[in-house]
């Protein structure tokens, strides 16, 4: 089963860099996410694909037409938070008013339920686990934000599964799509989206999909974007990661359409044997 997903943010929402993480420069910024988009669209269209799209709120408020042509096209879509922060780095109340805001700036577009969520960078660690506290009091009944390794956004290594699962939290149960990776000398490698996918050579992305009875592919508009400024200050470590293999992405990702089937979240969900899934008890303790 592959899955294929999108996170809908600008070019610099994922950057560490004071300059750009500081909301009340966003709207400075050249806008580049109508030109991405319309490259994603047109892979889709052409490898009739069904995709999940998660997006932020500031781009339902900021660019609404984005977020229509995405609901136009018949497009599941779930929410990424509102501002694009680190889900470990906000308090409880902050994080619910994040969320609740993305919500609503969302649905008001669409008219239609939120159901599903993915945190920025997979950051829900062992640390902040009462974010699915406000996912379940708002109604979500998937996640996608577990990341079953160790990452610097956060990581739950000892998670248990790489596969779908049902998450138990406080005697509620909550469906989750983790991020999958492979074991390579005993290091899990993660393969199917963002900089990973652009760093990792095709023939091993490709290798690894079909060794994989779980894939879930994940790509921002920024990933296909090679002409999006190029951040000087970043550490080097995250100027590789942000701007590695940028040429040659869009061109790898319509050859993984082309060479596999994907489906999206809500017909993953139909063809999932719920009650024989793993079940993973989630603690704050």
């Amino acid at each position: 089963m592959n899955i294929l997903t999108f996170d809908i943010e600008e070019w610099f929402h994922s950057h560490l860099d004071p300059k750009y993480t500081g909301k009340e420069n966003w709207s400075n910024f050249e806008v580049r996410i109508y030109r991405n988009m319309e490259l994603i669209h047109r892979a889709l269209k052409e490898s009739n694909t069904k995709a999940t799209f998660f997006c932020i709120g500031w781009i339902a408020r900021k660019h609404p037409d984005v977020i229509k042509e995405i609901d136009r096209l018949g497009y599941e879509i779930g929410t990424h938070s509102d501002m694009h922060e680190m889900a470990h780095t906000l308090s409880p109340t902050q994080f619910k008013n994040d969320f609740e805001r993305s919500i609503k700036s969302i649905e008001d577009l669409t008219g239609k339920k939120i159901r599903s969520y993915r945190a920025p960078g997979f950051s829900i660690t062992n640390k902040n686990l009462w974010a699915f506290d406000t996912l379940i009091e708002n109604g979500i009944t998937v996640d996608c934000s577990i990341f079953p390794a160790s990452r610097d956004f956060g990581g739950l290594e000892n998670f248990g599964s790489n596969t779908p699962c049902i998450i138990n939290y406080k005697g509620v149960e909550l469906r989750e799509f983790p991020m999958n990776f492979v074991s390579v000398y005993s290091k899990k490698i993660c393969f199917s989206g963002g900089g990973y996918f652009r760093f990792i050579p095709y023939n091993y992305i490709k290798k690894f999909t079909n060794e994989s009875e779980y894939v879930m592919a994940y790509f921002h508009p920024r990933d296909f974007d090679p002409g999006q400024p190029f951040l000087w200050s970043l550490p080097v470590g995250r100027k590789f990661k942000s701007y590695v293999g940028l040429k040659k992405a869009f061109g790898k990702f319509q050859n993984y359409l082309n060479e596999f089937e994907f489906l999206d979240i809500a017909q993953a969900e139909e063809l999932i044997d719920w009650d024989n899934v793993k079940r993973v008890n989630l603690s704050d303790e």
